[in-house]
């Protein structure tokens, strides 16, 4: 493409809302409590709805629109939902933070948001350096999505709670929707669903760890799983 040129719809809409996604990955990094992650969460994967319906739109794929209307109903509804109410089983009491979510960072937030820096910027440059581009797919918003790849992969190291983990995983699996979307937009509906019941198991296994971790010793830390190595 022209360098002169403006982007089309599509890849602006691309490259604008991978920017947004990536600035809710850090906004995940400062949240103490695991129910602020959720709401972030919330609004990055509304971010994958809608992108899809502009790639729908602009390239006339009507699958699309089923696909951004299932990812609504499980990443923006289904899945906070399932997350609060066993978070509301671990906090009784209304107003207080779910024990062993805050205070579980093993960096301070301002030094974790640094560390989510230098991954999306190892990312970023990385990714850039291969020189993937076309129309189908827009180089940046594709190293952005490798970005936010690393910067889930730091907030699960980072955070010492089974929730926070957990949603970091989650938007694992947002960033590499996102990729997917704007490299393989065309894939048939049921290849591009398979990524959304790899979410419904890893809901599944999260959430059976959030109950054994609480139920074992009322926290949902993990930092007496390194008890386990050998």
């Amino acid at each position: 493409m022209d360098p002169t040129q403006a982007p089309g719809v599509y890849e602006g809409a691309a490259n604008v809302i991978a920017a947004v996604m990536l600035l809710l990955e850090f906004g995940l990094l400062r949240q103490a409590l695991a129910r602020d992650q959720i709401r972030l969460y919330q609004a990055q994967s509304a971010l994958i709805s809608v992108l899809a319906i502009v790639i729908a739109a602009d390239r006339n794929l009507p699958d699309l629109y089923v696909l951004a209307a299932l990812s609504a109903a499980l990443k923006v509804v289904a899945v906070p939902l399932v997350m609060r109410r066993l978070l509301g089983r671990t906090d009784p009491i209304e107003g207080e933070e779910a024990p062993g979510v805050a205070g579980s960072q093993t960096l301070s937030p301002a030094s974790a948001v640094l560390a989510g820096i230098v991954l999306a910027a190892i990312g970023f440059f990385c990714f850039g350096a291969l020189k993937i581009h076309g129309p189908a797919a827009p180089a940046l918003a594709l190293a952005l999505a490798a970005a936010m790849v690393l910067v889930s992969f730091g907030l699960m190291i980072v955070r010492r709670d089974v929730a926070s983990q957990a949603i970091g995983f989650f938007t694992l699996e947002n960033a590499i929707s996102l990729a997917a979307l704007v490299v393989a937009s065309g894939l048939p509906l049921i290849l591009e669903t398979a990524f959304l019941f790899d979410l419904l198991v890893a809901v599944v296994v999260f959430g059976m760890l959030i109950r054994a971790a609480h139920g074992r010793s009322e926290s949902l830390s993990t930092a007496d799983l390194t008890r386990l190595r050998g």
